[in-house]
């Protein structure tokens, strides 16, 4: 076959797939926070309405996909009380709607919530409300969560897909700019296959994985076709599309085909913006489609977020790239090794200069870096990197003298005739005789390799960066599913007002939290207490006091309750002041007994904020 339609065709079906992903790119960036967050609700989280009302309205910080169970309205016997047609009011994404039957009686309701944000995670709630006055209820499972198998299934698949990316862009770009052998294929090939079958299983995991139910969903087509029409789904399968074209691409650079005999240049050239376009393409998948899609910023964030990828690709497939060329049994030229040296070097500024960006767009202030779940395990990758980068230092001096002197050889000794089999020997025995021979000759081979000591350092420092590589890439994928600090610490603060009526000013939940934000006068103690301590309406009061016993004021201070078990929550109290040091939420709803996790955000200064969690337990009302 003629390499030269093959290149042909290979651009054109590149200019095709880059038109559609720049209509992907285009579509529907919202500039809202990351992780869409409840930010308002109708009627009121708490509140107690005269009447039923026509309608359950809920408005979110970001636009949100909703399906048939996104909203669900239970009353006090867990029975729905909704027609099951959840919609957006008026067309704005950002909200949800969902009519109320006839008939409603009085008592406390249940407002079970979830939907898939801007960003492609699945996001869940519930709040109550009641009608008349309140009433003790039943719900025990307000929120639909992730099937368990599911979800290790999903971020399993996200793993691969990082890690087969990462190979196949290091591979190529090893291959292409320093040095090829049989192992630099295999790693760019395997990377191939890991991204594309870890893309095919996302894709049909997709609806499942949105809407909460068990393995068997992935035969579903119905939820199979709402994942297509939505932006994370569209992505799945452009990046399947764009595998299709570096399948080509693979087929051209690693064949057995016969280079063009002239024009040589133009085709290195021509194979190289191909493959760029190509690569930038599958990265873009993950941009328009995740955290950079949605937050501030996005026009920037986007073409960041692509540049970060292609910076993982280039350093950590490298790695393995030339980890598998220092392995093959021809000796790794010196010139290649300082090449991927240059390239690596590149690869580290570009992922520091968008990494910084990243950090400052998704974390947003320094208390949200030990604050929030995400500024936590943004610190754990951060410190992997200076790892990375400790180690690659080392990698470069062993570089220094692999390319400073030809490892030393002595004359090569011709290998023994080898001895014909026994005579009478059986085929078994021949073949036995066989092995062990190869064996042997790979043994010298070996050998030979590794009695050069620069290239023996070399491999085992790459080595070491190899394994430091495979835990960041899973810090990686872990930051990709948590909801940046920025957003939570939105959501934090979008309170919500509560009309109910007030309970007895004593209970029996209680618990006493001892702070410390870090800064000035960041030292207290939190004394919280949930009267009467069971299901449906309570007080919560709060008493903060500093290291002498004072009542102390602070700028922020927030409140929340989430029964893990069950899925449901956060449920914010909605605390309001009484004097100095002393808050309360009267009428504020707890649906169910159980053992319910308290978590307490203090902010004491502009960057100096912590959180602490405690257990408290609600008994049946």
């Amino acid at each position: 076959m003629s390499t030269t339609p093959t290149v042909r065709r290979l651009a054109g079906l590149l200019g095709a797939l880059a038109a559609a992903l720049l209509c992907l790119l285009t579509v529907g960036a919202g500039s809202a926070s990351a992780h869409a967050a409840l930010t308002a609700t109708d009627p009121r989280q708490g509140s107690v309405v005269p009447a039923a009302p026509r309608q359950v309205r809920l408005t979110f910080s970001e636009g949100v996909l909703l399906g048939a169970d996104s909203v669900r309205v239970l009353d006090p016997k867990g029975a729905r009380v909704d027609d099951g047609r959840p919609a957006h009011v008026d067309g704005r994404s950002e909200t949800a709607a969902v009519t109320l039957r006839d008939g409603i009686a009085n008592g406390t309701y249940t407002v079970a919530w979830q939907a898939v944000s801007a960003d492609s995670h699945p996001v869940a709630g519930a709040f109550t409300f009641s009608v008349g006055a309140p009433s003790a209820t039943t719900v025990k499972a307000a929120v639909a969560t992730t099937d368990p198998v599911v979800g290790t299934v999903y971020d399993t698949a996200r793993y691969a897909a990082y890690a087969g990316f990462a190979l196949l862009v290091g591979g190529c770009v090893f291959a292409a700019a320093c040095h090829t052998t049989r192992g630099v294929r295999r790693v760019a090939v395997g990377g191939w296959v890991a991204l594309f079958l870890a893309t095919a299983a996302l894709l049909l995991l997709r609806g499942a994985y949105t809407s909460g139910r068990g393995p068997g969903a992935v035969l579903d087509l119905s939820l199979l076709g709402d994942a297509l029409s939505s932006r994370p789904g569209a992505a799945l399968l452009t990046r399947l599309l764009l595998l299709s074209a570096a399948a080509v691409a693979l087929a051209v650079v690693f064949g057995e085909q016969a280079r063009p005999a002239g024009g040589r240049r133009a085709y290195a050239w021509g194979l190289g913006i191909g493959g760029g376009l190509v690569a930038a393409g599958l990265a873009a998948t993950w941009a328009a489609a995740e955290h950079a899609s949605a937050g501030l910023q996005p026009w920037v964030a986007m073409p960041v977020d692509v540049l970060h990828l292609l910076g993982v690709g280039v350093w950590l497939g490298g790695l393995a790239a030339l980890l598998a060329a220092l392995r093959a049994a021809e000796p790794l030229p010196g010139g290649a090794a300082r090449r991927f040296s240059r390239l690596a070097f590149t690869a580290v500024c570009v992922l520091v200069a968008t990494g910084i960006y990243q950090a400052w767009r998704q974390v947003g202030g320094w208390g949200a870096l030990t604050g929030t779940e995400y500024g936590r395990w943004l610190l754990v990758k951060v410190g992997l990197v200076v790892v990375l980068v400790v180690l690659a230092s080392f990698s470069r001096r062993w570089t220094a003298r692999l390319t400073d002197r030809a490892p030393a050889r002595g004359p090569r000794r011709k290998p023994a005739p080898e001895p014909a089999p026994p005579a009478g020997a059986s085929p078994e025995r021949a073949a036995q005789l066989a092995r062990q021979r190869a064996a042997m000759a790979k043994a010298a081979e070996r050998r030979e390799r590794d009695a050069d000591e620069g290239r023996t350092g070399l491999r085992r420092a790459v080595l070491a960066e190899t394994v430091v590589a495979v835990v960041l890439l899973a810090v990686t994928t872990v930051l990709t599913t948590t909801q940046p600090g920025r957003a939570e610490t939105e959501q934090k603060r979008a309170g919500r007002e509560s009309g109910g009526p007030s309970a007895p000013a004593a209970g029996p939940a209680e618990a006493r939290i001892a702070y410390d934000t870090g800064g000035k006068d960041g030292r207290g103690t939190a004394r919280i207490t949930v009267a009467p301590g069971r299901s449906g309406a309570n007080t919560v009061d709060l008493t903060l006091t500093d290291p002498a016993g004072r009542p102390v004021d602070v700028p922020e201070v927030t409140v929340s309750f989430t029964e893990k078990e069950k899925g449901i929550g956060p449920l914010r109290a909605p605390l309001k002041r009484l004097a100095a040091g002393r808050m309360r939420a009267s009428g504020f709803q707890l649906p169910m007994a159980g053992r319910w996790q308290l978590t307490l955000t203090v902010r004491t200064s502009e960057i100096d904020q912590v959180t602490e969690i405690e257990d408290v337990k609600i008994t049946d009302g």
